[in-house]
C-alpha cells in the first residue's frame, strides 16, 4: 500500500498492538483499514507527518489499506492550493493511496439522510438560539447545561426546518441541528453538540449546491464507517469526542463500525504547530509563504533540504505513545544530518570570502586536485577542483592576532589547504577601516594533496576556491524561527520571533562543480554544514542555496551524555 516506513518491520506501540489483537480476535474479518483525514484549510507539517506515517505504515505492515480523505465540511477556509500541497506533501513523504482517495464532501447526501434519520428518531432537533446562546446555556465542568427552549419540536417540525434550512430560507448563523442526548452529562461534548449549521460559502468542490454543512465530528465518524474504516487513529485532543463518535454510530446502528484510537500529538521545540498561528505567519508577513524553509510545514522542510527519508526516521524514533510530551527539535536535525552525511556530495564553498594570494604559486599555472565526492559514500567517486595563484579563503580562517589555540591562518603560521597544499602567511594588507582585504601565503610544493613527505604535521586544515574559476551563488543561513523552546507558552507567541532568523549572503564563491546544481540538490559545504539549492529561486547562472543544517550535532552530544 504504501511505502512511508522503510523497514520490515516497525516497533510494536499501543496502537499496532490493538491492531494485532483485533486481528488475532478476527474482529472486522481480519479486515485493517486505515485513513488520513486531514482538513484542506493550511498546509501539512511536522506533526501530520507523524500521522501519515501511523496510518499508512499500520496499513502497510497487517496487508490492509489506508486512504487520503479531506474532511472538506468547512467551505470558507478550504482551498483548491491546500488540497493540492498535501497530495505533494504526503506523496513526497511516501505516502500511496492508490485509489483511495476521499472526500467528506463525497458522502453529503449519505451525511444529510443520516441527520434526518435521527430526526425520525427524536434523536435530533433544531435550534433557534445563537451561538452564543447555546454556548451560555451549554453549562460548566461542575454545573449542568440548560435545554434549549426548542428542545421538545416534534419529528415532524424538525424534519421541515432542516429541509428548508437545506433550502436555503434562513439567515447563515439562525438555526443549527442538534444532537438530543443529555444537557447533564458529564462529557460537555454530549451536550447537545450541533450536527449541522448554515453556512452560506461556496464550496471548492460542491459549489453552491448546499448551504448548510455537516460539523467535524458528525461527517467524520460517518465518513469513516461510509469507507470501511476499522481503526480511526487520531491525536489525544479527541479522546473526549470519542464518545460522540460511539454515539452517532450506535445510534443509526452501523454494524461492524469503526473504533476512535488516541495517540499524543507532537510537540517540537523552537517552534509552533498550531495551523491557526501558522496561518497567523504566513498571513503576517512574518515568513515568505507556507514553503519558507523556516516554517515547520512539509513544504517547508522540503525546501529546506530535508528528506523523506530522514523526516520518517524522526517520526519512528520518537514513537507513539499516549502521554503528551515536547521532542527537542536537535533530534529532527540529527536525523537530518545522518541521512545527509550518507547521501549528500562534499563541496568546497566560500560565504564570507576574503583573498589569499600564494606569492610563490606560478602566475598562469593551474592544477586539478581530485577531491572525494562522499568519503562515507565509496561509490561516489571524485571530482576535480582547479587551484591557481589567487584563492578564496572564508574570513573566519585568518587573525592578524590568532586567540589560544587558534590554528588557522595567521602571521607565520602554516595551515593544510584541503586536498591541496600547505601553506605559510606571510603577509596581509588591510584597508583604512583596518578591515583585511588580503591575505598573503607562500605553499610548499613538497606537499601537493595535502601530505607532507618530510612527516611534519599541521593542526589546521581549510577549504579555499580558486578566484579564477569560483561561480557566485546566494545562500541563505537559516536559523531557528523562535527565540524559546515553547513560544506558545505566552499570549502573543509572535513576541519570541528571531529576527535573526534568516541571514543572506551574496556574493559567496563556490567552487566550479556547484555551477550544475539544480533546485532541490544537496551538498555538504565543508566544515560549514548541510545545503541544498533552492526549489524555487535556484537556476543556472543565478545559483541560491539554503542552509539545511550546520554540522554542530546537539543532539548526538545530548544523547551520549544521557
Amino acid at each position: 500500500m504504501t511505502d512511508v516506513i522503510q523497514k520490515p518491520e516497525a516497533p510494536l506501540n499501543f496502537i499496532r498492538a490493538i491492531v494485532e489483537a483485533d486481528i488475532k480476535a478476527g474482529k472486522n474479518g481480519g479486515r485493517v483499514q486505515t485513513r488520513f483525514p486531514p482538513e484542506p484549510n493550511g498546509y501539512l507539517h511536522i506533526g501530520h507527518a507523524k500521522s501519515i506515517c501511523l496510518n499508512f505504515g499500520i496499513a502497510r505492515d497487517y496487508n490492509g489499506v489506508c486512504s487520503l480523505r479531506f474532511d472538506d465540511t468547512n467551505p470558507s477556509k478550504e482551498e483548491v492550493e491546500y488540497v493540492e500541497s498535501i497530495e505533494e506533501d504526503a506523496r513526497w513523504l511516501g505516502a500511496d493511496w492508490g485509489a483511495n482517495r476521499f472526500f467528506a464532501s463525497d458522502y453529503f447526501e449519505r451525511i444529510y439522510a443520516c441527520a434526518e434519520r435521527l430526526i425520525e428518531m427524536g434523536k435530533a432537533y433544531v435550534d433557534d438560539q445563537s451561538a452564543e446562546q447555546i454556548r451560555e446555556n451549554r453549562g460548566t465542568l461542575t454545573a449542568p447545561g440548560v435545554n434549549s427552549p426548542w428542545r421538545e419540536r416534534t419529528p415532524e417540525e424538525n424534519l421541515d426546518l432542516f429541509r428548508r434550512m437545506r433550502a436555503g430560507e434562513f439567515e447563515e448563523g439562525s438555526r443549527v441541528l442538534r444532537a438530543k442526548i443529555d444537557m447533564a452529562a458529564a462529557n460537555v461534548v454530549m451536550r447537545d453538540p450541533a450536527l449541522y449549521r448554515i453556512k452560506k460559502a461556496h464550496h471548492h468542490r460542491t459549489g453552491d449546491a448546499w448551504c448548510i454543512y455537516p460539523m467535524y465530528d458528525f461527517a467524520h465518524c460517518l465518513s469513516d464507517a461510509i469507507e470501511g474504516v476499522t481503526h480511526s487513529v487520531c491525536t489525544l485532543e479527541f479522546e473526549n469526542n470519542r464518545e460522540l463518535y460511539d454515539w452517532v454510530l450506535d445510534t443509526l446502528g452501523f454494524d461492524p463500525r469503526p473504533r476512535q484510537y488516541e495517540f499524543a500529538r507532537l510537540n517540537l521545540t523552537r517552534t509552533v504547530l498550531s495551523k491557526r498561528k501558522l496561518i497567523q505567519l504566513v498571513q503576517e508577513g512574518h515568513v515568505t509563504g507556507w514553503d519558507d524553509p523556516r516554517m515547520p510545514t512539509i513544504s517547508g522542510l522540503r525546501r529546506r533540504g530535508y528528506t523523506p527519508e530522514a523526516v520518517r526516521d524522526f517520526c519512528e524514533r520518537i514513537g507513539v505513545a499516549r502521554s503528551e510530551n515536547t521532542v527537542d527539535v536537535a533530534l529532527l536535525e540529527h536525523c537530518v544530518r545522518e541521512d545527509l552525511n550518507k547521501r549528500a556530495a562534499r563541496r568546497m564553498a566560500v560565504l564570507k570570502p576574503l583573498k589569499l594570494v600564494v606569492e610563490n604559486y606560478p602566475e598562469d599555472q593551474v592544477e586539478e586536485f581530485a577531491l572525494q565526492n562522499n568519503p562515507e559514500d565509496e561509490r561516489a567517486g571524485t571530482r576535480t577542483a582547479p587551484f591557481s595563484k589567487v584563492l578564496w579563503i572564508e574570513r573566519d580562517d585568518f587573525r592578524q592576532t590568532p586567540p589560544p589555540k587558534y590554528f588557522r591562518l595567521a602571521p607565520g603560521q602554516e595551515v593544510r589547504l584541503r586536498g591541496a597544499y600547505y601553506v605559510t602567511c606571510t603577509g596581509f594588507s588591510a584597508d583604512d577601516s583596518g578591515e583585511v582585504t588580503e591575505v598573503r601565503c607562500t605553499y610548499d610544493p613538497a606537499t601537493r594533496g595535502g601530505w607532507s613527505q618530510d612527516g611534519r604535521k599541521v593542526k589546521g586544515t581549510i577549504h579555499w576556491v580558486s578566484a579564477a574559476h569560483a561561480v557566485e551563488a546566494e545562500v541563505r543561513l537559516y536559523d531557528f524561527l523562535f527565540t524559546v523552546d515553547n513560544p506558545s507558552a505566552d499570549k502573543d507567541f509572535k513576541t519570541h520571533l528571531n529576527p535573526d532568523s534568516l541571514e543572506t549572503l551574496a556574493g559567496c564563491k563556490l567552487e566550479p562543480a556547484l555551477d550544475e546544481a539544480r533546485p532541490g540538490d544537496r551538498f555538504q559545504f565543508e566544515r560549514l554544514g548541510y545545503f541544498t539549492a533552492d526549489a524555487k529561486d535556484c537556476r543556472p547562472g543565478a545559483l541560491v542555496f539554503n542552509r539545511t543544517a550546520t554540522l554542530r550535532d546537539t543532539w548526538a552530544k545530548i544523547e551520549k551524555k544521557g
